[in-house]
């Protein structure tokens, strides 16, 4: 099954846009996510399931950002994201019919970088893909260091890698990476998990504590499967997240 309109999705000639992936059995959302990609300047390759959409990707490395529904035939949204984290880092917003809160959790652990559900505000899921793009192309705040050696870690800036000090990698999303950093840039200072979301998320918060949590609970997995269970990024209760040097 392929889900592409060729009287619809036109190639502008001459230009080299930003390439987003655009994944759901829904036609009518496919075609208006498009719209508002074509608007924003965006190229929206599409795809109606998982697995066509894990070949597209594949197929072409010039994707920079994936929009995803998890319901979806053949290859759910969520084994796609399984995939795509085996080898990539790419972002991720998840939208999808599921509000549940243990559903966004379930796709925020799986390896996506945010969720919107629907029915969606359009304008809203340009936001999130803004800062998305923006956060994939290492757009942190200038006058942090440039590498930054904490407990048994590494981090550097430029190539938004992350090493133990015995040459460990560990394999962060563009999010999970830019907390660590956040946190390492101010040693000892706590922030908030409202804090953290508009100055890793480049968005104002709303309620956003429960996305930086399951991020946040990510990223100490990862730390403490490379470190052997060193705690480098603390809870403050009721306060916020903190890495003490």
């Amino acid at each position: 099954m392929n889900c592409t309109n060729n009287n619809f999705y036109v190639r502008l000639k001459g230009k080299k846009l930003v390439k987003v992936l655009v994944v759901d059995d829904d036609k009518e959302i496919v075609e208006l996510l498009s719209i508002y990609l074509k608007n924003e300047n965006y190229d929206p390759i599409v795809a109606c399931d998982g697995r066509e959409a894990l070949t597209k990707f594949r197929m072409d490395p010039s994707i920079t950002c994936i929009i995803l529904d998890i319901m979806m035939p053949e290859m759910s949204g969520l084994d796609f994201i399984k995939e795509v984290r085996k080898d990539s880092e790419v972002p991720i917003l998840v939208v999808s019919a599921r509000t549940k809160d243990l559903d966004k959790i379930q796709g925020l652990l799986t390896g996506a970088d945010d969720y919107v559900t629907k029915p969606f505000n359009p304008l809203e899921v340009m936001a999130r893909i803004r800062s998305l793009i923006r956060r994939s192309e290492k757009n942190i705040v200038s006058d942090m260091p440039d590498l930054i050696e904490v407990g048994p870690l590494v981090i550097n800036k430029d190539s938004h890698v992350v090493k133990t000090l015995t040459g460990v990698k560990i394999n962060l999303t563009v999010l999970e990476f830019g907390i660590l950093y956040l946190l390492a840039s101010h040693p000892g200072r706590v922030f908030s998990a409202n804090e953290i979301f508009e100055r890793v998320w480049k968005q104002e918060s709303i309620v956003s504590t429960k996305t930086v949590m399951v991020h946040v609970s990510h990223l100490r997995d990862k730390i403490q499967e490379a470190t052997a269970g060193s705690e480098v990024v603390q809870t403050v209760w009721g306060v916020g997240y903190k890495i003490e040097i």
